[in-house]
């Protein structure tokens, strides 16, 4: 990495503070076009940043492509967001002097930017979660200027994306980038960054030790400051012994290529598995005949390998599929019986690592699934007539997890209006918020009241004109 100087990284952060009531008040079709131009600009560059993304990252030109589609639909979709305008949340109570509780004033609530949003790009998603990815796109779309932190996983991309978008002509300071030379997430520029006290929201994509360092920086500032850290998580999945029994093979197939998609480098690989003890050796099977593939970086690698070793340490856990050479990334499986499982196994090994925990009686698993930390995900495999029995299960997952599936598994993460990816802490540090769909601007806003403000102090989308024509409840 080429790193910024401290000074550079006041001006990025200082450019961002000046640029944000300007872009705080454009106009939806002024913010819309913006975010519809940088999508042009990588379109046009695609070239250039999938042939840097493979050499850096080694996912493959393939996968790459399908992740740059993805990344500048986002920003169209977020362009369409700030169109319709729903997330500015306009109320409008009229003055009402006979209102059975107390005369109510005339008062107007929306939702409004917070100012400079600093972003933590990652490593394994050097496009959808990186400089112009989901948290990117989501605070330009409130109307927030951005400062990202590249990953010093994929610099040149990180460097060539911020070109493209400079290309789309952004008003000034409406975008900025920082780097450092520092091997872990974080370090130097981004710290720097974090603390200034132009920043007014910070999000994050990564590992749980980066993102709660960061969190904690956020924290103690003399002013603290909303940090939105997404952390991953193990995701765990449950198979009943019907839905076993009844389509085993699909279920073993879905879950090896779930696990290994990506080398498993996704925040929401299904590294937990609840399943009949008959199963457990058919996924072995099948895990074992998925090819090794390279991850993302040797630092990763090693990680992985270290990870998976410490969890094929604990008690009451055995290896079923582990790669002769100790070194390999190649995908490895561990099982342990429901009364050896314990809860602090849990936790998240980045990469290809699979636990099937065997059980024998669905009604065992509640108490089991109560004491899981918090999840990105959690999938339910069953039979349609069971779902009347497994009432108390989902209930469960849904408390622990903030995307619940059905028969479905859960690596795929669409950008879509519904779509919720968070989860209770430890997945994230906030959980009732998303950091893909629509949902996702939500971070960025604050609530602020107007009582008994003339027109022409309002904010666009409080005037009774509704110059910007954004949903209005009025009362």
């Amino acid at each position: 990495m080429t790193p910024t100087s401290m000074t550079a990284v006041d001006s990025a952060v200082d450019a961002a503070v000046s640029a944000a009531p300007g872009w705080a008040a454009a106009p939806p079709e002024t913010r819309a076009a913006a975010l519809t131009s940088v999508a042009a600009a990588l379109e046009g560059a695609r070239a250039d940043l999938v042939a840097l993304a493979d050499e850096e990252t080694r996912l493959g030109e393939a996968r790459l492509n399908g992740e740059l589609t993805r990344t500048t639909f986002q920003l169209a979709m977020f362009a369409d967001a700030v169109r319709a305008g729903a997330f500015h949340d306009a109320r409008i109570d009229r003055p009402d002097p006979d209102r059975p509780n107390g005369p109510r004033p005339d008062l107007r609530r929306c939702r409004m930017a917070v100012g400079p949003v600093l972003v933590f790009a990652a490593s394994n998603f050097p496009f959808a979660f990186s400089v112009a990815g989901g948290d990117t796109a989501s605070a330009w779309a409130a109307g927030c200027p951005v400062v990202v932190k590249a990953h010093p996983g994929h610099p040149r991309l990180s460097r060539r994306t911020a070109e493209a978008i400079r290309a789309a002509g952004l008003p000034d300071g409406v975008f900025g980038l920082v780097e450092d030379a520092g091997e872990g997430e974080g370090e130097d520029a981004g710290v720097a960054a974090l603390r200034h006290p132009g920043v007014a929201a910070a999000a994050f994509t990564g590992s749980q030790r980066g993102g709660l360092a960061l969190a904690k920086i956020a924290a103690e500032r003399p002013v603290p400051i909303p940090f939105f850290a997404e952390m991953g998580s193990v995701n765990p999945s449950v198979v009943t012994p019907r839905a076993a029994q009844t389509r085993g093979d699909e279920i073993v197939q879905g879950y090896a290529a779930s696990l290994t998609l990506g080398a498993g480098q996704f925040c929401t690989n299904p590294g937990l598995l609840f399943a009949p003890a008959g199963l457990v050796d058919r996924i072995a099977r099948r895990v074992r005949d998925v090819p090794d593939a390279p991850m993302l970086n040797d630092r990763i690698g090693s990680a992985f390998v270290a990870g998976a070793d410490a969890l094929a340490a604990r008690p009451g856990v055995r290896r079923l599929v582990w790669p002769d050479d100790p070194s390999s990334t190649a995908p490895r499986l561990l099982a342990t019986d429901l009364d050896a499982f314990d809860a602090a196994a849990a936790e998240e090994c980045f990469g290809p690592l699979g636990l099937v925990v065997a059980y024998e009686r669905l009604s065992d698993l509640p108490g089991v699934l109560a004491a899981l930390p918090g999840q990105l995900t959690a999938s339910l495999h069953a039979e349609p007539d069971e779902a009347a029995d497994l009432a108390a299960s989902a209930a469960v997952l849904a408390g622990r997890a903030g995307r619940v599936l059905w028969n479905q598994w859960p690596t795929g993460v669409s950008v879509t209006n519904a779509m919720q990816h968070g989860g209770p802490y430890p997945a994230t540090t906030a959980p009732s918020t998303t950091s893909v769909g629509t949902a996702a601007i939500e971070r960025f806003l604050r609530p602020v009241a107007f009582q008994g403000w003339p027109q022409e102090l309002l904010p666009p989308p409080l005037r009774d004109d509704n110059p910007w024509n954004v949903p209005q409840d009025v009362r």
